[in-house]
């Protein structure tokens, strides 16, 4: 008796999906502009002031507050609300159910989509620094490396907290509802509408370990070259382990 083999799919495969949900992405005009254009609003509406106001070690309020935040609102919006209303979407017109049926696993269009949702993070955090530097007069980071890290740790505990969302939501835009409530909640505790000093001193400190509050806390800490509190990597460690180990008990591909 012969055996079947089945040709898995090989690297021209995997850029062909990773091309067409890039081209997704490039037509959702909302999902498109609003994590790009909204923190690249905030950041000039704000840059002209911050930029001149000294807050530490040398340090603009800018480059301390201001593009900490800009970052972070960036990750959030592609983490939790962009990329899962794309994941429910597959799963809505049965593409991951007709999919698994195929030598080429659903699991590639969860990758795909992650490569392509991660190359907008970098497009819309690359836009709004440049826009810092060439146009205010921003610097890099006193300690580039931690910076680095918290980056990629945020973009782990966004991420986690989106695949929670694209498991829970039936359809796209619960998907996006979801996602917004959770967006707004985290960023009313981790200072998306003022600093969390007017906060009261627990939620505050519940702030500085939320996925939100912690990379802003976090980045702005690297910004002025102070040492980054440990609650702030242990928030956003805690929730990427959370949210990866959640989304794989609850996800399902149809």
């Amino acid at each position: 008796m012969n055996e079947v083999t089945v040709r898995r799919p090989g690297p021209g495969s995997w850029l062909t999906l990773i091309g067409c949900e890039a081209k997704m992405v490039v037509r959702d005009t909302a999902g498109l502009v609003v994590p790009i254009g909204l923190p690249l609003l905030i950041l000039v509406m704000n840059a002209a002031a911050a930029g001149d106001q000294e807050v530490a070690e040398g340090r603009s309020a800018l480059e301390v507050f201001v593009l900490p935040l800009v970052f972070t609102i960036v990750l959030a919006t592609i983490g939790i609300v962009n990329m899962p209303s794309f994941l429910a979407y597959y799963r809505r017109s049965g593409v991951l159910r007709r999919l698994a049926v195929t030598p080429a696993s659903p699991a590639m269009v969860l990758v795909a989509q992650l490569v392509v949702s991660l190359a907008q993070v970098l497009v819309g955090i690359g836009l709004a620094y440049a826009v810092a530097v060439v146009g205010f007069g921003a610097r890099p980071p006193a300690d580039v490396g931690m910076a680095l890290a918290v980056v990629g740790l945020s973009v782990a505990a966004m991420y986690g907290l989106g695949l929670i969302v694209a498991s829970v939501a039936p359809t796209p835009n619960s998907a996006v509802a979801i996602g917004l409530i959770a967006f707004f909640a985290l960023g009313a505790v981790g200072g998306l509408f003022g600093g969390t000093a007017s906060l009261p001193e627990p939620v505050a400190r519940a702030a500085s370990w939320l996925p939100f509050g912690a990379t802003v806390e976090a980045l702005s800490s690297a910004w002025a070259g102070a040492s980054v509190d440990a609650s702030n990597l242990a928030g956003l460690a805690i929730t990427a382990v959370v949210g990866a180990t959640v989304a794989a008990l609850l996800f399902r591909w149809n």
